[in-house]
């Protein structure tokens, strides 16, 4: 596994980065190396799910008017405000023996290693492991339950997740294509995702109930890390677990990873 460290960016280059990282790995040959990404949000941003219509999620002209840029993931579920976490992207071709296979297994696998690192680290968080997902939808999407009256991938826990005493932590959604997968995911480490609310495209009503549900469904693991919050901590925590069956790259040196071929800037749907 190549296990990238890449750092702060913004919303939309972030999915552009995961974007390209899927198509990397959709064009390489059965034996490719899996690939890892930790990141963050710089400055803070939204994501939404890959069938979601920001015109409806979102009050567009409060996030313009507060420079809160945004963009829709390539993977499923609901939307997130990015800023006090940790996130990761896992690529990988579907045909490979350790990490690929069903969505189902690719989830529980993916999961146990990320699990796994953040126990190394002091976080008694627990997997979900019944309610077994369905497959994919016909455009290779998964994404959790959709309820339209919980906006947010944290207000509800899926299969195949981790939980902190009862409630959602990590929130992941996976995308398949003929040949590889693309899984995204967020460790909470703060309350900031609670600020979603002041972005949904809703009445004031309607956001106080929408927080009120996001802050009673979701989890933060931050008194468990602690004040070292940097991805090389967690990304030792997971070469740790993976037993040194990694090779890490930090920041710029992994950009090759995005570089099969020239394809459009990864643009998110707007207005």
């Amino acid at each position: 596994m190549i296990l990238w460290c890449d750092g702060g960016h913004s919303a939309p280059e972030n999915m552009r980065r995961d974007t390209r990282l899927l198509e990397h790995l959709e064009h390489q040959a059965d034996g490719a190396t899996p690939v890892l990404r930790l990141f963050g949000f710089d400055p803070p941003g939204i994501t939404l799910g890959h069938g979601q219509r920001p015109e409806q999620v979102l009050d567009l002209a409060r996030c313009g008017a507060e420079c809160v840029e945004w963009a829709v993931r390539p993977t499923g579920g609901r939307a997130i405000y990015h800023d006090e976490e940790w996130t990761y992207s896992f690529a990988c071709r579907i045909a490979d023996p350790e990490w690929g296979g069903s969505l189902h297994d690719a989830y529980a696998r993916v999961t146990r290693l990320i699990h796994a690192s953040l126990a190394r680290l002091g976080v008694p968080a627990e997997r979900v492991v019944s309610r077994p997902r369905r497959e994919a939808p016909g455009d290779g999407v998964a994404s959790p339950t959709r309820d339209a009256s919980r906006p947010s991938c944290f207000a509800s826990t899926a299969p195949h997740e981790i939980e902190l005493e009862g409630r959602k932590l990590v929130g992941s959604a996976q995308r398949r294509g003929s040949g590889a997968l693309l899984q995204q995911g967020s460790v909470m480490l703060g309350d900031s995702h609670l600020k979603l609310t002041e972005f949904l495209n809703m009445s004031p009503d309607g956001r106080a109930r929408a927080r009120r549900s996001l802050a009673s469904h979701s989890a933060s693991a931050g008194a468990w890390i602690g004040a070292d919050r940097t991805l090389s901590r967690w990304g030792d925590a997971i070469a740790g677990v993976a037993g040194g069956r990694v090779r890490r790259l930090s920041g710029d040196p992994g950009a090759f990873l995005l570089t099969r071929a020239e394809t459009p800037p990864y643009t998110p749907a707007s207005v």
